[in-house]
């Protein structure tokens, strides 16, 4: 199963979502889990943020080798789970043909309302980027709670 995670620049808080899922699948003993991310406003190449980077290091998450891409039909063909920060994210991923399997990552396994954005730490201080890696793990591993769910035998 291939999950993606969108954000706008794939510099912040979608590689912090690749990274912290990536974890929680080894965790949970999950090797079928592959996980990637990308930005709808990207710069293919682009390195995670020094935000991001540090973070990172301070949850043993490593983002040194991340590099952004920019969202495209074929990553959104190739995925299983697409989940993004914030509606307008949502919105592109429908528009390149998601269907039912994009969500707004606080709204699933809903696709109504109900959700709301994950705030976009770009250029604030350390503290607003430990608490969006607060948010992202919470909800990663409450993704990820469903997940399980669904493997086991007789789970709705």
């Amino acid at each position: 199963m291939k999950l993606l995670f969108i954000c706008t620049g794939n510099t912040c808080r979608s590689p912090l979502a690749e990274a912290i899922a990536r974890k929680v699948a080894i965790e949970r003993g999950m090797p079928e889990i592959e996980v990637a991310s990308a930005g709808t406003s990207a710069w293919d190449g682009a390195a995670a943020s020094d935000g991001a980077l540090l973070v990172g290091l301070e949850r043993r998450l490593d983002l040194g080798s991340h590099r952004s891409q920019q969202l495209t039909r074929a990553l959104v063909d190739s995925s299983d789970l697409i989940f993004t920060m914030g509606p307008h994210h949502l919105e592109r991923v429908q528009a390149l043909g998601a269907g039912d399997k994009a969500f707004l990552l606080t709204a699933y396994p809903n696709h109504g309302n109900g959700g709301r954005a994950i705030s976009d730490p770009m250029g604030a201080e350390l503290d607003v980027y430990r608490a969006t890696a607060d948010e992202l793990e919470s909800e990663i591993r409450r993704v990820f709670d469903r997940l399980t769910a669904g493997r086991l035998p007789g789970a709705q």
